[in-house]
Formats: C-alpha cells, structure tokens, sequence
C-alpha cells in the first residue's frame, strides 16, 4: 500500500478507537500513530519517509545511511550515554540498512515488538506514555494492511521468511488496488471532517 494509505488507516483507527476511550487522543499522538504508520516502510529507498532521509532513493544509498546512522547511536551510546533504548535504536538503524523490502525485520511482529518496545521505554522515561498505544496501532496496523496486498508480509521473521496473506489480496498500482486505496482515503476524510473536531475539541 501508499505510505498516504497506510497513514490514512492508522490515523482513522486511533480516532475510531478513541471513542471508546481506548486511546487517549491528541494532536501529538494523532503525529506519533502517522509516524508509525510509516515506519515498517523504511526498509524501501522510496518509501514516505525515506523522500525526506535520502539524497538518492537507491538500495545502496539506503544501506549506507542507515548502517552509519546505527553506527554512530552505537558509537554515541557507548563513549556517552549508555541508554539500553539508544543502543537498541542503533541496532535496528543497522538492521535495517541490509533489510530488503517485505522480507526483513521491519515488517515483522519482531520489528513490532522491538520498535515499539524501543519507543514505550523512552516515551516512559521522558513522560509521553500516552503516545505509547497510538504508535502500536499505526505501526501493527501497516503489517495488517500489507497482509491484504499480493505480497504479504513475513509476519515472524527471522525465525520463519513464509509470507503470510488474507484470504482476499490486491495488487498494490493494479485498478482494484488503486480503487480500494482511493476508497479508504476518502471515506476516511469524510470520517475525519466530522469525528476529529469534535474529539480534538472535547
């Protein structure tokens, strides 16, 4: 799916879900669970986020910039600041730079887990915690969402590459794929035009 899809079903759920009172929600949080929605994507040169992190959306480029990133938190949290969850941020930054699309960590309930983890430790001790349930919900339901493409996704990697699918898939740039992608966006606005007011406003 489009990282404005994926941003669109993160955003639309945490609002929906607020009206239960199961996230408490703000402008903030509404931000974080966009974020996550992004985030298993940046295993790809191209994807949302990567537009505004790399010079050249190449593989190589990728690689490069992620492996240094993951070096330098790792360099930084050693010499300095010997956080667990700066040393964790490091790893993934590495982990990531020799992930492939669909068939790495990223989109995997272990990349889940450990981003999420990651995020709920530091939103804890900087006192955020109420960001801790938006960004779960964006980012556990970007595997979701891809799970209704062609593709799949390795649910649990790396300890088993199988791809997992719903019963019903679309191909991501094909006619349904596009109508079902346009669909969600636009009911979605209209949902939002109408719901987020009146919560923001509350």
């Amino acid at each position: 799916m489009t990282g404005k899809t994926h941003v669109g079903i993160g955003v639309i759920s945490a609002v929906a879900l607020s009206q239960y009172k199961m996230v408490e929600l703000s402008l903030g949080g509404l931000l974080v669970c966009a974020i996550a929605s992004l985030l298993p994507d940046i295993d790809h040169p191209k994807a949302l986020l990567n537009k505004y992190i790399l010079p050249i959306k190449n593989k190589a480029v990728k690689t490069t910039i992620y492996f240094t990133l993951g070096v330098f938190f790792l360099l930084l949290n050693f010499f300095y600041l010997n956080l667990k969850y700066v040393e964790t941020i490091g790893i993934f930054f590495v982990l990531t730079g020799f992930s492939s699309h669909r068939n790495g960590i990223t989109h995997s309930l272990t990349g889940l887990l450990c981003f999420g983890g990651t995020f709920g430790y530091a939103a804890r001790i900087y006192g955020f915690k109420e960001y801790i349930v938006p960004f779960f919900i964006g980012y556990g339901l970007h595997l979701i969402a891809d799970m209704f493409t062609n593709r799949g996704v390795s649910l649990f990697y790396p300890f088993k590459k199988k791809k997992y699918k719903m019963p019903i898939t679309f191909a991501v740039g094909s006619f349904w794929g596009n109508l079902f992608e346009g669909l969600i966006i636009s009911i979605g606005l209209i949902y939002l035009t109408f719901k987020l007011p009146e919560i923001l406003l509350k």
